[in-house]
């Protein structure tokens, strides 16, 4: 592959791959992801990275990261972890702060503002990115199987 790859496309050659300057790529759970690297564009088998934004309001709904860490930096704005059994634990992040998130903590990510996005790099220790993501049920403390769920991709 060319030093100069096109936008989004991965390039690499000798062990190095880049993406260059990559627009929004996926949608989930309320969450807009720019094209970062994972499995499905590099040879990376334990993990992935990307940028992702959330509009002003916008909630990613409960869920659990199976068997794999998160870890973010938050760019731009303000976001709320509420987190725990049953979601009754929270906490507010704001730009310039680094979160680290264990396996198996239900948590749902808010942006608290209603005017700025939320903006962070995002980096999990699985390459694959959202097949080891399950859905939770904040009333019921509940795992929904991803079959159940229900992710329109925006």
């Amino acid at each position: 592959m060319s030093a100069d790859g096109p936008t989004g496309t991965p390039d690499g050659r000798d062990g190095i791959h880049t993406i260059r300057a990559s627009g929004i790529h996926r949608g989930w759970n309320g969450i807009h992801y720019k094209t970062g690297l994972s499995a499905k564009n590099v040879p990376a088998r334990d993990l992935s990275m990307n940028v992702a934004r959330i509009p002003p309001g916008g909630v990613a709904f409960a869920h659990i990261h199976v068997d794999f860490e998160v870890m973010l930096y938050i760019l731009e704005g303000t976001v709320r972890h509420d987190f725990g059994p049953h979601l009754r634990e929270s906490i507010v992040n704001h730009a310039g702060d680094f979160i680290f998130i264990e396996p198996g903590v239900p948590h749902e990510v808010i942006n608290i503002s209603d005017a700025e996005d939320v903006v962070a790099v995002v980096a999990r220790s699985d390459a694959s990115e959202w097949e080891n993501i399950v859905d939770y049920d904040r009333e019921t403390g509940r795992v929904i199987p991803r079959r159940e769920a229900s992710r329109d991709g925006s």
